[in-house]
């Protein structure tokens, strides 16, 4: 995106912190996503699902998944030409863990939602959270194994934003270009939704 110097910097010393969530539902890439993007090693909290999940954990569409997050995963990237270092918290998706989110939510500025249109339910919690609450997101649908049936204005339709205007971008999850890109459009929202006269 032009406008931006996203190339990794050894340091974030001067840059304006903005804290932004990674959300979305279980086993949509959140966790891949924060991994691709950031410019130091990401902490993430993840455990292994064991059989005390069963009946409680939905794995439909993602029976191969064998690890999930637990309590948050967090990275780093540095615009430098914008002034601003993104500070990365990534959500845990199951409904076990959901009760964390407005602790992450606290200093947040923006969030990015991922869905998966192959499971586009698993969205609806995590879209409702942000708009209720008034936070400026962008949504991000994951293209697993690079394919995307769906159009972004398809998709958009599908999850009855209640602004039309959010924005709804194709990214592949594992790809730090697209990560990238996302969140330049996060921060461009944000900026413009705090240029925006009040009620707006």
């Amino acid at each position: 995106m032009p406008g931006y110097d996203t190339s990794d910097a050894p340091d974030a010393r001067g840059a304006a912190p903005v804290k932004i969530l990674i959300a979305g539902g279980f086993g949509v890439g959140k966790t891949t996503l924060v991994e691709a993007v950031s410019e130091i090693e990401p902490l993430r909290t993840e455990e292994r699902l064991t059989s005390a999940g069963v009946g409680v954990d939905d794995l439909d569409g993602i029976e191969s998944k064998t690890l999930t997050t637990v309590a948050m995963d967090f990275g780093r990237i540095t615009l430098a030409d914008a002034g601003v270092v993104l500070y990365l918290f990534g959500t845990p998706g199951q409904e076990r863990f959901w009760f964390m989110w407005d602790d992450l939510l606290s200093g947040a500025l923006g969030a990015l939602v991922l869905v998966d249109t192959r499971r586009l339910d698993r969205g609806f919690p995590a879209i409702d959270f942000f708009e209720s609450r008034g936070l400026p997101f962008v949504v991000g649908a994951n293209c697993f194994h690079g394919e995307q049936p769906y159009t972004a204005e398809e998709i958009a339709a599908a999850l009855h934003l209640r602004d039309p205007a959010t924005p709804v971008l194709l990214l592949d999850a594992r790809s730090r270009a697209d990560a990238r890109d996302c969140l330049l459009s996060l921060l461009d929202l944000v900026i413009a939704r705090a240029g925006a006269p009040s009620g707006v």
